[in-house]
This record gives C-alpha cells, sequence and structure tokens, in this order.
C-alpha cells in the first residue's frame, strides 16, 4: 500500500508542477518575437545582420570541436574493435592492463593522426569493423574513404618469448612506410600456457 501511495503523489507533484519553471531561452525567444512585430524594417535588418554574426562564430566553433567529436568517435570504435578483438576470454583475463596500458596509447595515435591531417581529409577517416579471428593479427584500420586506401593499421600478434611465456605484442603501421615497420604499443602477458584463439568465447 505504501508504494502505491508514493507513486499517486509523485503523479500528482508532476501534474501540479506542470508549466511552473519556463526555461530562460524561451523568454528570450518571446521577446525576440514582440521586438520583431514592433519594430521598423531597418531594426528587423540590423537584427538579421546580427544574427548572422553569431551563427558566423558558431560555425567556426563547431569546426573546431568536430575535430574532437572525430577523434572521441575513432577512440571509441578503437576501444569497441579492441575489446571485440581479443574476445570475452582473454579480455577477462587482462582487462585492466589493455584499459590502462594500450587503450590510451592507441588513443595518442589517433589523436596525432589527426592534428596531422589535413581539415578536409578528416571526415573521410572511418575504421575498418571486420577483426581477423583466429589468429590473425588484424585489430582495426584506419581507412581514407576519400583516397580507398588505409592510413594506419593497428594489429595484435602473440609472442612465445622463452621462460617467460605468452605475450600480446600491440602494435600498429604507417601509410608513409609502405606499413613496413613495427611503430611499438606496447606489451600485455597472458601466460605460460598457451592463450585462446582471437575473439574466443
Amino acid at each position: 500500500m505504501k508504494l502505491w501511495l508514493q507513486r499517486v503523489v509523485v503523479v500528482l507533484v508532476t501534474i501540479l508542477t506542470l508549466g511552473f519553471y519556463v526555461p530562460s531561452f524561451a523568454d528570450e525567444d518571446a521577446s525576440a518575437m514582440e521586438g520583431e512585430s514592433s519594430g521598423g524594417g531597418n531594426d528587423q535588418q540590423t537584427d538579421q545582420y546580427d544574427t548572422s554574426n553569431e551563427f558566423a562564430h558558431l560555425d567556426s566553433e563547431e569546426t573546431l570541436w568536430s575535430i574532437d567529436e572525430y577523434v572521441d568517435e575513432m577512440t571509441t570504435l578503437a576501444r569497441e574493435q579492441t575489446f571485440a578483438k581479443l574476445g570475452p576470454k582473454i579480455v577477462d583475463r587482462v582487462e585492466d592492463e589493455i584499459l590502462t596500458e594500450i587503450l590510451p596509447q592507441i588513443e595518442d595515435v589517433i589523436t596525432t593522426l589527426y592534428e596531422q591531417a589535413d581539415d578536409d581529409l578528416i571526415p573521410n577517416y572511418t575504421i575498418t569493423e571486420a577483426t581477423s579471428s583466429g589468429y590473425g593479427e588484424k585489430i582495426f584500420h584506419i581507412y581514407d574513404q576519400h583516397a580507398e586506401k588505409d592510413v594506419i593499421r593497428f594489429h595484435v600478434r602473440r609472442d612465445m618469448k622463452p621462460k617467460q611465456g605468452y605475450w600480446f605484442n600491440f602494435h600498429y603501421h604507417l601509410s608513409d612506410d609502405g606499413f613496413e615497420e613495427h611503430h611499438p604499443i606496447g606489451e600485455v602477458y597472458w601466460d605460460k600456457n598457451t592463450p585462446p584463439k582471437w575473439m574466443a568465447n
């Protein structure tokens, strides 16, 4: 009975307070509408000019912000692809190391790519979503859709170090050198036992 009474009180309070709060932007819109209806032709032209100046300023800020948004989106996708590549069996054991050591390095590489890229190239970058399962190295590639070529390839491989065990070696390749050189990101220790295949449940 108490739960029923609480629900009724919440509904009644909601209904009673409906319309009491008026957002500040609604007041501004109302005063702007009154000014347009009572003002002369010159005032309206001046208002339109001022508004377009405000929008031009917002567009330049939006362009700067969208670079950050691209980086955020790309790093989020990179994180998802990395966890998908490793699979639940591996992630359960090495998630902390991946989060603290590997993903920040991947995010730094992606950020550097976007900072060095021309502004017109940035919207063309996308992440390939097909990771290689089994024993393949591919985590994801950053692909330039306009040029139709890979820009960076992020990979992970298993290294067996004698008397130490298995390590996951995270690295990336750049298109600048034909994807030949391994640029290290970091290593994560697995165990002396053989790790499961990538994407294993």
